[in-house]
């Protein structure tokens, strides 16, 4: 099967201008192999990722999550309307197959719609880790506000879920009674939003899951809070300081690049203007392309492309460089969407060592959501006018 697929990626590379609609197909294609069709390593629908220990880059582990299993249903529900019937058919059976995992990921104890980076029918911190897994009960994380925003949208829950968890996050702001301590000093007072929902937890701020929330709270028309407008001023600030730039692990200590800052702003801008942000567009724009120029990995190249064509612009064309496969360049270990970082969420001093030794930070890698990726690109190609 692979082997069938490496020849088609390779031949479609040399097409991809030309139809673009014959490399959607297999991508999805792809994304529908990749995903388990019964209980294994990997639940059935969990699409498949794996984790790198930065200090011990000798090789991945399983990380049974909902993330990227997320990721991928939210997105293709939202690129839908683009597909053709038979590419709708192959995301809805895609998205069907992913709907049977959440729950084991849902908060169980309070019975609510909030959910777990790890398993919460039978707790287990960072997978088939050895002796890690013995604190699997006593050290297990809370429910986070980046997957249980991702996991609603991808489900389509009710506004009235929506309107319930959003309500829950005002409790789990930035507050006078517990105030972040590793952000740079004029946010040490600003109400926005912690990445976790633990009481236990320290308050973390990260401008992508600040934007994921404010995402979700565009997308189901929930009414603005305190909470709300002040991370989107984090957001802005952040940009307008270049911190995006110059401390981006230190801002965003969960993705930590900006490419993928730059990748989250542009997706919360697209789905509905908000003011104060297009005043930044122009930047935003510059930065990018600026990005694309020392971008490393194929992958950080196309969602850079998908951030200048969210914003309006077109972007230059990827090149493929020498003889590699297509689907190497896409499955390509290098490229790392999303970190866990141990440190995120120590005193200042001991965030910054840990950032910058990289002591208790995890790669992960998903082969299946770089397809995506690729695919969304096209998809915006698509809306541009620049495909068929």
């Amino acid at each position: 099967m692979k082997y069938c697929l490496l020849l088609s990626f390779q031949l479609f590379s040399i097409f991809i201008k030309a139809n673009d609609s014959l490399l959607i197909s297999r991508l999805l294609t792809r994304i529908e192999y990749l995903q388990p069709k019964e209980d294994g390593i990997f639940p059935k629908g969990c699409i498949p990722s794996y984790r790198m220990y930065a200090l011990n880059k000798t090789r991945y582990k399983a990380d049974i999550n909902p993330f990227f299993t997320g990721l991928i249903a939210f997105t293709l529900q939202d690129i839908k309307k683009d597909l053709s019937l038979y590419q709708t058919q192959q995301a809805n059976t895609i998205i069907q197959i992913a709907e049977t995992v959440y729950p084991k990921f849902q908060n169980r104890k309070n019975n609510r719609y909030t959910y777990n980076f790890w398993t919460t029918d039978k707790p287990k911190i960072f997978p088939y880790s050895g002796w890690l897994n013995l604190f699997n009960k006593t050290r297990a994380l809370p429910d986070d506000m980046d997957d249980t925003v991702i996991l609603l949208m991808a489900q389509r829950k009710s506004d009235s879920i929506a309107s319930e968890i959003h309500q829950l996050m005002q409790a789990h702001a930035n507050n006078k009674s517990k105030r972040v301590t590793n952000t740079f000093p004029e946010y040490v007072s600003l109400s926005a939003y912690s990445t976790w929902f633990g009481k236990k937890m320290a308050i973390e701020f990260d401008v992508n899951v600040m934007a994921n929330v404010l995402y979700f709270v565009q997308y189901y028309n929930l009414p603005w809070t305190s909470a709300d407008s002040a991370s989107l001023y984090f957001i802005e600030d952040v940009i307008k300081t270049n911190r995006h730039i110059t401390a981006a692990d230190y801002v965003s200590p969960q993705y930590a690049t900006l490419p993928l800052i730059l990748y989250h702003v542009s997706r919360l801008m697209a789905l509905k203007p908000i003011a104060s942000l297009e005043k930044l567009k122009p930047q935003l724009i510059e930065d990018t392309k600026k990005a694309l120029l020392t971008a490393n990995t194929f992958m950080d190249k196309v969602i850079l492309s998908t951030a200048l064509l969210r914003w309006g612009t077109v972007p230059p064309e990827i090149p493929i460089q020498g003889t590699s496969q297509f689907i190497d360049l896409i499955e390509d270990e290098e490229f790392c969407f999303f970190i866990a970082n141990m440190g995120s969420i120590m005193s200042d001093n001991a965030k910054k060592i840990m950032t910058k030794t990289r002591l208790g930070t995890f790669y992960y890698y998903c082969p299946a959501y770089n397809h995506l990726l690729l695919l969304e690109n096209l998809i915006w190609r698509k809306r541009m006018g620049l495909s068929k």
